[in-house]
């Protein structure tokens, strides 16, 4: 049985991941968003709201997961954080396995997958595209958010592979460093390269 190409789209903070794969979307491409599913399974009345807190008592309320009350318990604890994602993973799997169900006359299908590389998503996609922008374009845009700092900054920095890695290792590269109907050409023309093969 055919199935879509499942393109892999990432990014390191700031680069304009989220709103790359906004244009996929609105070109008529379907897009798995991992981060999107982990939010909607632990949010108000989500599925994995019961395990998660019989393994870590205190971490949810009405509104979902707390996620300082449960970050405080699994942060810089090892088994903790394995026992969090053996709840999570499985559900985010099977999520995405539905999704390519629904999905499977499609000639293309996008998995947004922040961590693709750090978490080791990319073997599970048929090629990898980086978005990408100048390490200053990047810091302008996260240090605009708001409570960003210039130590969380690089915080979050030192978690992620380095923009450059990414970029060599990425079947295609997306400019997010440029006007947007520029990004949105690029994009275009991945999907239609993507399509046709």
């Amino acid at each position: 049985m055919s199935r879509p190409f499942i393109l892999g789209l990432t990014g390191s903070i700031g680069m304009g991941k989220s709103t790359v794969a906004a244009m996929f979307e609105a070109a008529g491409v379907p897009v798995f968003d991992a981060d999107a599913t982990v939010r909607r399974l632990q949010g108000p009345g989500g599925p994995l709201l019961p395990a998660i807190e019989a393994a870590f008592p205190g971490s949810t309320g009405p509104e979902g997961v707390l996620r300082e009350a449960l970050g405080a318990q699994v942060f810089a604890d090892r088994d903790a954080l394995a026992r969090l994602e053996g709840i999570v993973h499985p559900a985010v799997a099977a999520e995405r396995h539905a999704f390519m169900i629904e999905h499977s006359g499609e000639p293309l299908v996008v998995f947004d997958i922040p961590l693709l590389f750090e978490k080791g998503g990319w073997e599970s996609v048929d090629a990898v595209a980086v978005v990408s922008a100048s390490a200053e374009v990047q810091r302008a845009r996260v240090l605009a958010r708001p409570g960003m700092t210039p130590e969380k900054f690089a915080h979050i920095l030192s978690l992620q592979v380095p923009d450059a890695d990414k970029r060599a290792r990425a079947d295609h590269v997306i400019d997010t460093g440029t006007t947007l109907a520029a990004t949105e050409n690029a994009v275009k023309a991945l999907i239609a390269r993507l399509t046709t093969r």
